[in-house]
């Protein structure tokens, strides 16, 4: 058995019903493709409790699922012991950035915590709109750019 440590990372949106979900399906699919599934662990969280107990939104589902990617996440906050438990803590947007720095108990845990954008190759883009107020293109778009950002998130941690 090994004792390797797993890298752990968190994905944070507003609610966690779309994108932050999505970002956890897309990593989990890009490391089991690439053999690394034992590798690590990958989860999400929002920063409001609204949605807690819930599945992910249904729109998202449905998109997800014609990319190739099953959402079965059920919503939760951010908890303070996250800022322990994970490497890194990944916003969407500058809100979530923001918020989850000034949620970081020590400097450490601040240095954790990172824009998911910041990991594209191909999307010049400074944040992960969110989808929940959009129609049909908008939840596209999300799973377009996370694909981008996942995957240059995975090739920064190998």
């Amino acid at each position: 058995m090994s004792t390797e440590k797993k890298t752990s990372i968190l994905f944070v949106c507003l609610g966690n019903i779309c994108r932050s979900p999505m970002a956890e399906a897309i990593m989990q699919k890009l490391v089991e493709g690439a053999g690394m599934k034992e590798q690590f662990y990958i989860d999400s969280a929002g920063l409001i409790r609204y949605h807690e107990g819930e599945g992910a939104d249904p729109r998202m589902k449905q998109h997800a699922f014609r990319h190739g990617y099953r959402l079965t996440h059920i919503s939760r906050p951010v908890r303070p012991a996250d800022f322990d438990e994970f490497d890194l803590i990944i916003g969407m947007d500058d809100n979530n950035y923001d918020k989850l720095r000034r949620l970081a108990p020590t400097l450490e845990a601040e240095a954790k915590v990172k824009r998911m954008t910041d990991f594209c190759t191909q999307h010049v883009i400074d944040h992960v709109p969110d989808p929940y107020y959009g129609g049909a293109q908008g939840f596209e778009n999300v799973i377009e750019i996370l694909e981008d950002a996942c995957a240059g998130l995975l090739t920064s941690l190998q």
